[in-house]
């Protein structure tokens, strides 16, 4: 009677967890369990298997069961900040999944299951923080993957399939053990995509554009060439107080 067998961890019931169904911002529902001193995946949570996010995250799970299946709906999972040390690879039949966060785990190349590459609606992946020595080139079918996080691993590369993604905007693979810093650098920021990028031949605009164009190209460089020269004393007619930090001569103060 003395000594405690062990931690245990809190035990959730129905009760509990009915009543941590949250309504997220788009109007899904979430099931909170997060930050719960949850160790073992509580069963009483497949009577409300129609959820459409279910967040684990900060508990001391080490495994998720099969029995994940049972969450079709779910669109969003987040079991980040635990101690997992597995996947079941019934986490793949999740086809509607887009977000999936299990950062912060104890998770290997080895226990990364295969049919995580059945995700095809998956948008965002997080496997930061765990202790993947390589990423399974596989990942390379999740065409729709916007962002995914591989940051403090023990990776040396990143596959050209998971690099090349069609869909890519946001690779973080900082802190592994690359090679070296420079091939570091270019992982960490592997993916440089802008918003907004309109490239066409003079030959497309028509005469009026393409006058626009060449004025203003015409403008730039002969700002590129002028040198800097003192001007009158600038005067602010929409402002109560000037700035009383700018320079007299502005246009040398820009350049600067």
């Amino acid at each position: 009677k003395g000594k405690a067998k062990g931690q245990k961890g809190k035990k959730i019931t129905l009760k509990i967890a009915k009543n941590s169904i949250r309504i997220s911002f788009d109007g899904g529902r979430r099931l909170d369990l997060s930050k719960m001193g949850i160790t073992t995946f509580p069963k009483c949570i497949l009577k409300l298997a129609d959820v459409d996010e279910l967040d684990l995250s900060r508990n001391m799970l080490k495994n998720i069961p099969s029995s994940i299946e049972k969450f079709q709906k779910l669109r969003w999972l987040d079991l980040h900040s635990n101690q997992l040390e597995e996947l079941p690879k019934a986490i793949g039949t999740l086809q509607n999944l887009f977000y999936l966060n299990i950062c912060n785990n104890k998770l290997t190349t080895k226990n990364l299951p295969e049919e995580l590459n059945l995700l095809r609606n998956l948008r965002i992946l997080n496997l930061g923080l765990n202790c993947l020595d390589s990423i399974p080139t596989s990942l390379g079918a999740l065409k729709e993957l916007n962002e995914i996080g591989l940051f403090d691993n023990a990776l040396t590369t990143i596959p050209n399939s998971v690099k090349e993604l069609p869909k890519l905007k946001k690779l973080n693979a900082k802190r592994n053990p690359f090679p070296d810093s420079t091939e570091q650098e270019e992982h960490a920021d592997s993916v440089k995509r802008t918003e907004m990028l309109y490239l066409v031949q003079d030959k497309d605009l028509c005469s009026s554009c393409l006058k626009m164009c060449q004025d203003e190209r015409d403008k730039l460089n002969k700002l590129k060439n002028v040198t800097p020269r003192p001007s009158k004393k600038p005067s602010f007619p929409l402002l109560l107080t000037p700035n009383s930090t700018a320079k007299d001569n502005q246009e040398e103060w820009r350049l600067r």
